[in-house]
């Protein structure tokens, strides 16, 4: 393989799994760590990848953005979070059965697209969310207590996560600020992030509702493996490669 292929193989796993280590890439392309440093070095300097201790992760990982409150996430990609929501609904247990709903405004709008003729308990820590089902007048509606945590009106905190240990959930919709491969799902929060992860705990089973532009993202706190997850809603953004890969370990996909 010339150095150009091995560089755009590299440039390809970065993109793909969002990180790759130097020892990795040496053992699939059986050459030595130093040249894996210097096909990096070549990618970094062409914008490709960002070098970190030990390999390599793509250059937007690296970015540090301002985490958005409620009001400035439910501008963004409102469509696909509306045909997310409803695609979510096929996901519904049977009558009986009991469905969390994490605080965000894709899975806000996964509440919005709840019907009325169903017979479930509902649960949540989100405040939108439990006052939208309030107003319907839902039976077996309950919120979560805990810290409200005023940028994304979620209940947070030690109570919360206790609370939700004590359950056993049917299904959990559970938003993301992350996905990648490697990190998992993660949000900019470690409580909310405490949080999400009592969530998946106490899930028999657990549908991610993600727009693609959450793919490929990392933040600050890892609160679930991929492996954890059932199935993923997302929409017609997300990278081909990316999302044969979640396939590949057994997720489901669906493009709403």
């Amino acid at each position: 393989m010339y150095a150009e292929e091995r560089q755009q193989a590299i440039a390809d796993e970065v993109r793909v799994a969002g990180r790759a280590s130097v020892a990795e890439l040496a053992a699939k392309f059986d050459v030595t760590s130093e040249t894996v440093r210097r096909d990096l070095a070549v990618l970094e300097k062409a914008g490709h990848v960002q070098r970190v201790h030990g390999g390599a992760v793509r250059p937007e990982v690296m970015r540090v953005v301002a985490e958005l409150g409620v009001a400035e996430r439910e501008t963004a990609q409102t469509e696909e979070k509306a045909a997310i929501g409803r695609a979510a609904m096929s996901f519904l247990p049977p009558d009986g059965g009991s469905v969390l709903f994490d605080a965000g405004t894709t899975t806000y709008r996964a509440a919005e697209a709840l019907p009325r003729d169903r017979t479930l308990t509902l649960i949540t820590n989100s405040l939108p969310i439990a006052g939208l089902l309030a107003a319907r007048h839902v039976d077996g509606l309950h919120a979560l207590g805990g810290r409200v945590r005023g940028l994304t009106q979620a209940t947070v905190g030690a109570q919360t996560v206790a609370a939700l240990s004590r359950m056993r959930i049917t299904t959990a919709f559970v938003g993301t600020n992350g996905l990648t491969e490697a990190h998992g799902l993660s949000t900019p929060d470690p409580d909310e992030a405490a949080v999400k992860s009592a969530m998946v705990a106490a899930a028999q089973r657990v549908i991610v509702l993600a727009d693609s532009s959450k793919m490929g993202r990392e933040e600050l706190s890892g609160f679930a493996t991929v492996d954890d997850i059932d199935v993923l809603v997302t929409d017609s953004g997300i990278d081909p490669q990316f999302s044969a890969a979640l396939s590949a370990r057994g997720i489901e996909v669906v493009i709403a």
